[in-house]
């Protein structure tokens, strides 16, 4: 009896588990979205609420941007994105850490310049901070892949 009653909880905990896990990466591919449609608009208070304050914000290029930097460089459109299309994300999630890697296609328009195009992968690093998905880091690297 105490053999079923053991196994029947186990059973219940990696079920429990296993749904957490399918609800957690929805919960980040969510938040990949809205980050994604916050840096093509440039709104302050949606930047603002998916980022921690601790942000490091690597480019390509090896600047690396705290939290304030990268909000406004986005705002002023200084860095302004016309378009950012994603593709080939994973999502690998270890307790409340989640990492997120994917394509990165954009068109930008960075301080009113012709239109550009930025090809690179991309690497996040989210934080569970009570039911929200955070970001603490990201860091770029130019790609050769073509969208």
């Amino acid at each position: 009896m105490i053999k079923k009653l053991i196994f029947a909880l186990s059973f219940l905990m990696a079920v429990t588990i296993s749904a957490q896990k399918t609800n957690d990466k929805d919960a980040v591919t969510a938040a990949a979205e809205k980050l994604r449609l916050a840096m093509i608009s440039g709104e302050k208070p949606a930047l603002e609420s998916l980022i921690l304050p601790e942000l490091t914000y690597g480019h390509s290029g090896g600047h690396i941007d705290d939290a304030a930097e990268f909000v406004e460089k986005l705002v002023s459109k200084k860095s302004d994105f016309v378009t950012i299309d994603i593709t080939n994300q994973t999502i690998s999630i270890t307790g409340n850490t989640a990492i997120v890697r994917h394509h990165f296609y954009a068109t930008t328009a960075d301080a009113g310049k012709a239109p550009g195009d930025v090809t690179l992968d991309i690497l996040l690093v989210w934080v569970k901070v009570k039911k929200d998905w955070k970001l603490l880091a990201r860091q770029a690297v130019k790609s050769e892949k073509k969208k």
